[in-house]
């Protein structure tokens, strides 16, 4: 039998099935109701959601009898020590990716970067201690936000191949900006960790974390399914 883990994220519906704590495989839908059409949907036995939009989803309510299902939420618990002072306004893609990491590298200090809509990061101690982390603007809400509040710079999508340094053009000043700008901010953040924690584990997930990957000066570890692999330990913790 099967875990299934879903995360209804800002802009996509990611999964993966489990059998216990191995990672058989994962995918990504468009609408909830494809996950019951996924071929091993039969032979799913738990299921763990979680969601940073708005509108909750029904997908518990459509799930045939016989299936147990949880929705993750601040007060379930978790096999890591949450210190955020206002636990019920954490994301719960933030929570399932610390622990995620906390499972994949035990008994180390940990700095995830989830590389998606927004950018967070996000510490968590070698005793299993999560001490919060921060949060901004994704590339592509950067890219939107320069085009949106003011009246003349364009709306531009961001490049796979290298960026120049020195825009020549204004379309390339904002993506030297917005992409040089960001990885220099975030090789600052993992700095500033490394001092608190000389023997700091990066790992990073997230829809632009291909890009991070070749841009950020620290050795990182890129774990694509963090948050879903965090989502099945946390339904593990709750069997």
């Amino acid at each position: 039998m099967y875990n299934l883990a879903v995360d209804f994220g800002n802009s996509a519906i990611k999964y993966a099935l489990f059998e216990a704590d191995k990672f058989i495989r994962g995918g990504q839908v468009l609408e909830e109701r494809a996950l019951l059409q996924i071929a091993e949907f039969a032979a799913v036995s738990h299921i763990i959601l979680s969601s940073v939009r708005a509108t909750e989803s029904n997908l518990a309510e459509q799930v045939p009898a016989g299936k147990k299902v949880l929705r993750l939420n601040w007060q379930m618990p978790v096999p890591i020590t949450n210190h955020y002072e206002t636990p019920q306004t954490l994301g719960m893609d933030r929570l399932a990716a610390v622990v995620g990491a906390s499972f994949l590298y035990p008994n180390q200090d940990i700095l995830v970067i989830d590389a998606g809509t927004c950018i967070t990061c996000d510490f968590v101690d070698k005793h299993k201690n999560y001490q919060g982390g921060s949060i901004t603007l994704g590339l592509n809400m950067k890219f939107r936000a320069l085009h949106t509040f003011t009246q003349k710079l364009p709306l531009i999508e961001q490049k796979t191949v290298a960026v120049p340094l020195t825009g020549r053009n204004t379309a390339d000043a904002m993506r030297s900006g917005v992409m040089h700008g960001t990885v220099a901010e975030l090789n600052g953040i993992i700095q500033a960790y490394q001092k608190l924690a000389p023997d700091l584990v990066v790992v990073l997930c997230g829809g632009d974390a291909a890009f991070f990957e070749t841009n950020l000066k620290a050795t990182i570890f890129v774990v694509p399914e963090l948050v879903l692999i965090g989502l099945n330990t946390i339904l593990n913790y709750n069997e």
